[in-house]
């Protein structure tokens, strides 16, 4: 079996308070027999959400590893056509995925991934109050409005965070409807075969029919005069 190789998605280094890498999405071919890792860099005390679809292929299957920078393995499956999974908290380092289609000698695999980060709940509870106390100092008692800083901060996060799911949800279900659509198409393959094929046996059978009965009817006695 070939060698599998590796592709580097992101490198992460910096102390543990800044912000996490952006979130990624990779769709790629995986060869029958071969198995791809991918290398994720990830800061620590942070969440880290890996979610996988086998949208292409026959079977949809595909087995899925996801070790943590210090060589533990996290997840383990086998034969799976999706799956998703959490890693909270995370260690500063290179998360390692792994996707193997060496069970199967015939058909390659369309697989889709997306990575998605979230920063430490305490650093953005932390940043909020800081900013918070900013704004507190800077604005003048005169200039106080009615809703507060805090809940106009908090609203607008609420905001964001459900802008991004919302994102992250549409990205799943367009990865969902590539792969009903290549198994529609498969199955659409699969039954023009057969139909041509079960059209090819009626066009002999009914020539055989009609050779048979002419055969039946013929005379076949010589004639003397």
């Amino acid at each position: 079996m070939a060698a599998p190789w590796l592709w580097l998605l992101a490198l992460w280094a910096g102390p543990a308070a800044a912000p996490p890498p952006p979130d990624a999405e990779v769709t790629f071919v995986l060869p029958a027999g071969r198995r791809e890792c991918f290398y994720q860099g990830a800061p620590g005390n942070a969440s880290l959400e890996a979610e996988y679809q086998v949208i292409g292929g026959a079977g949809l299957d595909v087995d899925f590893s996801l070790e943590s920078p210090s060589g533990l393995l996290l997840v383990s499956e086998y034969r799976r056509s999706d799956g998703a999974h959490t890693v909270e908290p995370t260690e500063a380092g290179d998360y390692k995925l792994c996707f193997d289609n060496s069970f199967s000698t015939i058909s390659e695999k369309l697989v889709f991934f997306e990575l998605i980060f979230d920063s430490a709940q305490e650093d953005e509870e932390e940043e909020e109050e800081e900013e918070g106390d900013a704004w507190v100092e800077a604005a003048e008692p005169e200039d106080t409005l009615d809703v507060k800083i805090e809940d106009i901060k908090e609203s607008i996060e609420t905001m964001r965070s459900r802008l991004e799911r919302s994102i992250q949800m549409q990205t799943l279900l367009r990865a969902f409807e590539a792969r009903d659509r290549n198994l529609q198409e498969s199955n659409l393959g699969r039954v023009n075969f057969w139909s041509a094929v079960n059209l090819g046996v009626l066009v002999v059978v009914a020539f055989l029919q009609v050779y048979m009965l002419k055969s039946l009817f013929e005379d076949k006695r010589t004639v003397r005069t």
